[in-house]
């Protein structure tokens, strides 16, 4: 029996709520419900039906139609879980488990139009008013799933084209059809051929798609892995992890860090008691899909990074970033030629991230702290966006390190949290290929901060202090596939010999019925982590979990044969060596092909000289057009929507001082007994890359330290994290790009002493499709770098905030101003001088001698004084004849 609950405000209004509800209810219980759901002051409520009376004194109504926008059948529907909820507490129905609630939106409008919807995730429905009067189906948004072969076996005994159309396009289904990319080159198809002819036998479908998922660039890591020009051991291992190496030898009893690139999160030392973990994320391409979901599960996913450090970290703040097209632009782009998929505008793309990073971080109860949004038309086709997790984990739980984990053979393998759908799959090989017409609408996710969050409570405040279980980790990309493989090679026998896995598919819990094995294994639906557990342990585990609302099932177990097994009706499906599935991957060799500066036609976003004669008019109006920049100016409407009170913690906030300005770095203290601090920073200068990727790279590390020093910060105990966002990366000059980068991050690193902990690559940013009159278009984005810095202060009592504090207080600039105006240059980091200059500013901290401190960046000295100001609501007076510079004029 279906029902239907309207809940909309008493004023006149142009929208209402809509409940439709899977549950056969008595009149009695639905208003109950109904009046559990309305605020009985402000609002009101309709069961079944809604009428739209005229105004007070009217005769007719305002309003000719109805639309009502929901989701489609399997988007997540958060709304409609939480009131399924209240109403199973309230109500007690016999059968819960088959109680369903879908919500929507219902707009009221004079003319017959939509509103703004994303068709990949909602539906629309329109009906027009009569005597006040519309009626929408009662239809239940259920995903109804055809019942197909359940198996299919790959024949690749074909020709290398036929091995090229299946490792681009996907594996062909009974009815012809291409199910998405797996993003397997031809050497790759070419090496699996090769492995199951030596077992005489052709892969199922989804030993496949689980390979595909296990090699995918996104997963793997590949570019940063191979070989490239002389470079033998690849980008990683010569200088992001090599880095990180001589550091941590030169620091010897200094060293700080803990666990770097070997888990879900870097981390290192806050105090004796406690580590601090760090990582950022990118979700761009499913946010240039669905911005709102993209985002959303960004978050959520970087926060299961937190939990899924060592035996669980808890998720302490949050971090952000976008790199986004103009609001205004107003161009229309199409994925596919005959202009029937269209990409959403750039301002729906802002809203929707920054909303979904607000609903991700508010709802959760994780203070959003660091962050930044860039602009840039390059940015159109394809929005990065960053997410960031910082987590707080004891030390010690007993005798046992808490940064340690390790399944064991004979340990349950254990799926807790959120059920399994058709959502996300083929995330993981979609983020690694070209965005274009077949990118897939499941690729797209929507997160469940609520269920999170109740996830995160149960693990991280209880099971981990219960020793509950042996190791855990996230269901990111790849979902199943990749974390029961990933933790099966913790499974070490006697004499180094390698354990695995066995899964049986029919036990994993799912959101409808109806999904084929290979579907099940790597989808990517949210909120779900894998554990280890003893079967000893099993019974408490369970009993906590469910206790705490959280679904537990035992989906297989870890063994002592090196393989992955997965059965499903009784028959083996998977069988896959643990040596081929995570080493069999051919290594390829790249090359580059050196670049000459290429600056961008329009240079918007940067800083530039001012044109004309000079003269205080000319120079005033410079400043003004410098603050009206996009990229320079403030981003408090953003910063406004993030709780980052909540946990107590904040010290030097996201905004300051009486004028609110932007902060550069920002400092919490995650331990409230303790005196000590995190400082938190970030960096990127995308288009500083036109001209030089290897100053950009440097100009970046370098920001991200200066600002962590100029309040307050220690850099003896800091360390950074890298996000590579390229594009194009099968291009040599790309790639060339790509090494400069690198190299840079290996010079100043090492200079700065400040260790990588973690990092993240996504290199495919481009895009592919047509404008509104159907011409080609491609964009790929500039190449970007984001450098993140943490750091722990000794005594957060002596954070130091940008704002200007006191009229007649003395302004001193610390370091050389040179001829950079970066129109047709980059600034070029003096590591000898600026590493004096940062221990001497740190030493003048900790004495208490400065009242404010600004890190000088985009814009400039004259930005820098105008933010401080703005701050402090004060004005300054300045002398340039005493700034120290090379080849300037007074100007």
């Amino acid at each position: 029996m279906i029902s239907r609950i309207y809940v909309m405000p008493k004023k006149a209004t142009t929208r209402a709520d809509s409940y439709l509800i899977d549950s056969k209810l008595s009149y009695e219980e639905l208003t109950k419900l109904a009046q559990a759901l309305t605020n009985s002051i402000l609002e009101t409520y309709f069961i079944n039906h809604l009428e739209v009376l005229p105004p007070s004194g009217k005769k007719t109504s305002k309003f000719n139609y109805a639309t009502e926008i929901g989701f489609l059948p399997g988007v997540t529907d958060n709304v409609g879980h939480t009131v399924k909820e209240i109403a199973i507490d309230l109500l007690h129905p016999k059968k819960s488990n088959n109680f369903a609630v879908y919500t929507s939106r219902v707009f009221f409008s004079k003319k017959k139009s939509f509103p703004a919807y994303n068709s990949l995730i909602e539906r629309a429905y329109i009906s027009e008013i009569r005597n006040g009067k519309f009626n929408f189906p009662n239809q239940v948004p259920k995903v109804v799933l055809k019942n197909k072969k359940p198996v299919i076996n790959v024949d690749l005994g074909v020709s290398e084209e036929e091995l090229i159309k299946i490792g681009k396009e996907g594996i062909q289904d009974e009815v012809g059809k291409r199910r998405g990319p797996l993003a397997l080159d031809l050497s790759s198809m070419q090496v699996i051929k090769e492995y199951f002819s030596k077992l005489k036998r052709n892969p199922t479908d989804i030993e496949l798609e689980s390979l595909a998922q296990t090699w995918s660039e996104h997963c793997k890591h590949t570019i940063f892995a191979n070989p490239i020009d002389d470079i033998q051991n690849g980008l990683y291992k010569t200088y992001i992890k090599g880095a990180t190496n001589l550091i941590r030898k030169q620091k010897g009893k200094n060293d700080f860090c803990v666990s770097v690139f070997s888990d879900n999160a870097g981390g290192i030392v806050f105090d004796k008691d406690y580590l601090i973990t760090h990582k950022v994320e990118t979700h761009n391409s499913p946010s240039a899909l669905d911005p709102f979901g993209g985002a959303v599960t960004g978050i959520g996913g970087v926060n299961r990074d937190a939990i899924g450090f060592g035996l669980g970290a808890k998720p302490v703040a949050n971090t952000y970033g976008f790199c986004l097209g103009y609001p205004e632009d107003q161009k229309r782009l199409f994925r596919d030629k005959n202009l029937t998929q269209p990409m959403l505008s750039a301002k729906r793309i802002m809203d929707g991230v920054i909303k979904g990073i607000n609903v991700g971080g508010n709802c959760s109860g994780i203070p959003t702290l660091n962050g930044f949004v860039k602009y840039d038309d390059r940015f159109r086709g394809k929005p990065l966006v960053f997410a960031g997790t910082v987590g707080l984990i004891p030390r010690k739980s007993g005798s046992n390190l808490l940064h340690e984990k390790k399944a064991k053979a004979g340990d349950y393998i254990v799926m807790v949290g959120g059920r399994v759908g058709l959502d996300g799959i083929h995330g993981a090989t979609f983020s690694s290929v070209i965005m274009d017409s077949n990118s897939p609408a499941t690729a797209v996710q929507i997160g469940d901060p609520i269920t999170q969050k109740k996830l995160s409570d149960a693990i991280v405040k209880e099971a981990r202090e219960k020793n509950l279980y042996d190791s855990i980790t996230d269901n990111g990309a790849g979902g199943l596939s990749c974390s029961v493989a990933e933790m099966a090679k913790e499974v070490c026998l006697a004499r180094g010999k390698q354990g695995g896995a066995k899964v049986f598919l029919d036990k994993v819990p799912l959101k409808y019925p109806g999904l084929q094995p290979w579907e099940i294994w790597i989808s990517e639906s949210q909120e779900r982590m894998t554990l280890s557990v003893p079967k000893n342990k099993w019974g408490a585990f369970q009993k906590l979990m469910q206790s705490r609302g959280v679904e537990a099932t035992v989906i297989g177990e870890f063994t002592n044969s090196p393989k992955v097994v997965v059965n499903y009706q009784g028959k083996k499906i998977v069988d896959l060596d643990m040596e081929f599935l995570h080493n069999g991957l051919p290594k390829q060799h790249l090359y580059t092909e050196a670049t000459s500066p290429q600056p961008s036609p329009e240079r918007r976003g940067s800083s530039f000289p001012f044109q004309g004669k000079a003269g205080d008019e000319v120079y005033t109006k410079t400043l003004e057009d410098l603050l009206a920049d996009k990229n320079i100016s403030g981003f408090s409407f953003i910063s406004e929507q993030y709780d980052h009170e909540v946990q107590a913690s904040s010290v030097l906030k996201p905004l300051s001082g009486t004028g609110r300005i932007n902060t550069d770095a920002q400092v919490f203290h995650p331990v409230l007994n303790s005196n000590k601090g995190v400082v938190l920073s970030s960096a990127t200068y995308p288009s500083y890359g036109d001209i030089s990727t290897y100053h950009m790279a440097a100009c970046a590390l370098d920001t991200a330290v200066r600002n962590i020093v100029a309040c307050g910060g220690t850099l003896s105990h800091l360390a950074i994290l890298d996000n590579f966002c390229w594009c194009s990366s099968n291009d040599p000059k790309r790639l060339y790009q790509l090494v400069e980068a690198v190299k840079a991050c290996y010079d100043y690193a090492i200079g700065y002493g400040t260790p990588f902990i973690s990092g993240k690559d996504s290199m495919f940013n481009d895009f592919k499709g047509y404008d509104e009159k159907g011409n080609s278009v491609a964009i790929s984005i500039p190449p970007t770098l984001l450098i993140s810095a943490i750091s722990v202060m000794p005594d957060l009592y002596k954070t130091v905030s940008p704002e200007f504090k006191k009229a007649g207080d003395i302004i001193y600039l610390l370091g050389e101003t040179n001829d950079e105006l970066p129109e047709n240059n980059v600034p070029k980091v003096n590591l000898e001088k600026n590493l004096k200059t940062y221990l001497a500013l740190e030493k003048a901290i900790q004495k208490e001698l400065i009242a404010s401190s600004i890190s000088v960046t985009l814009g400039g000295l004259g930005i820098a004084l105008a933010k401080a100001c703005v701050g402090g609501m004060l004005g300054c007076q300045v002398s340039l004849d005493q700034i120290e510079s090379k080849a300037l004029s007074g100007d």
